[in-house]
């Protein structure tokens, strides 16, 4: 009931202006009795993946915290796990405004924000500050004036920076809203990213005394011949794990033709049953070692199931949660 009130008021303002609103509240009062406003006390339902003890299967996907302001208080919402960013090696603006949009009767939004972020140097001191304990994933990319040729170089200085930090790092080569970006799920280039990933992933264990697992965050507008093809690289790779799926550039079926029209990537509902499918292709293409998250129009426990029942070991939500609120993440942990 409180969030429905909250909601009502936010979704009156600008989609990015009351993102940033909201974080600035829960970075600000985290840690004073205003937080009782979104704690949450969650049965524990620990589940073991990519050797990582996770208190419960329901994790914050990347994008919402994308400089690791917040994690105290998402923390407090009951989260099993966290992940920051994605952050770049040097910080950017991202796209020009505005590139946030509700389609509130698709229960959906698209974003085309470009990797906005304050750097990686900024999200390591944030992340060395942290109060929040829980598991942290640390999602990387590319700076957008980077050429596509030397963009592995852009990986790894992020991974480096970040590896000492992070219970997983994941590897965004999905997102729709840098040019090329999504380039880098196909053939040589794939192979090559991967490739130097996984060599520097050796050698950073090595330094650290400490194996932190790769992720790969993929897109769910790829054929089936495409996702069998990607899964053959992560299994000759070495991959730990996948997250299936991005956003997605299709407009079919929604409500708000306006907004559909809009350039960037489509999250929430309408993307369920495409981020479902491309999970239960993935799953039965990738070695069993291979650990799947799924997430993609999560809004209810149901939905979480649905992943899960396709082969995803863990869930994230993002879009489902601007539009439910905490209690989301009550409904699933409670249902799994």
């Amino acid at each position: 009931m409180v969030y429905n009130l909250v909601r009502k008021w936010l979704f009156n303002q600008d989609a990015e202006r009351s993102h940033d609103l909201t974080l600035g509240i829960l970075r600000r009062f985290a840690s004073t009795p205003l937080s009782l406003a979104w704690k949450q006390q969650l049965p524990t339902k620990p589940v073991t993946v990519m050797g990582i003890e996770f208190p419960n299967a329901v994790g914050l996907a990347a994008g919402l915290d994308k400089n690791a302001r917040c994690m105290t208080a998402f923390g407090q919402m009951g989260f099993g796990f966290i992940e920051v960013g994605t952050v770049t090696p040097k910080p950017q603006a991202g796209n020009a405004k505005p590139r946030l949009f509700r389609l509130v009767e698709d229960e959906a939004i698209i974003n085309r924000m470009g990797f906005n972020n304050d750097g990686v140097d900024a999200l390591v001191e944030q992340v060395k500050q942290r109060k929040y304990q829980g598991v942290l994933g640390i999602n990387i990319g590319k700076n957008k004036v980077t050429e596509e040729q030397d963009a592995l170089q852009d990986y790894l200085v992020c991974l480096t920076k970040v590896y000492p930090y992070a219970d997983y790092v994941t590897i965004n080569i999905s997102s729709p809203n840098t040019p090329g970006l999504r380039n880098f799920q196909h053939g040589d280039a794939l192979n090559s990213l991967l490739a130097g990933l996984k060599a520097e992933q050796k050698k950073l264990a090595e330094t650290h005394n400490k194996y932190v697992p790769l992720v790969v965050k993929i897109a769910p507008d790829l054929s089936p011949e495409e996702v069998r093809t990607m899964a053959d690289a992560f299994n000759n790779q070495g991959i730990d794990g996948v997250i299936a799926t991005n956003t997605t550039l299709a407009r079919e079926g929604l409500t708000d033709q306006q907004l559909a029209s809009e350039a960037g990537g489509l999250s929430g509902k309408p993307v369920r049953d495409r981020s479902t499918n491309v999970i239960r292709l993935l799953r039965s293409s990738l070695n069993q070692s291979i650990s799947i998250i799924g997430v993609g129009g999560i809004d209810s426990a149901e939905a979480a199931q649905q992943k899960l029942e396709a082969g995803a070991a863990l869930v994230q939500v993002y879009t489902g949660f601007i539009y439910k609120g905490p209690k989301l993440i009550k409904d699933i942990v409670n249902n799994l």
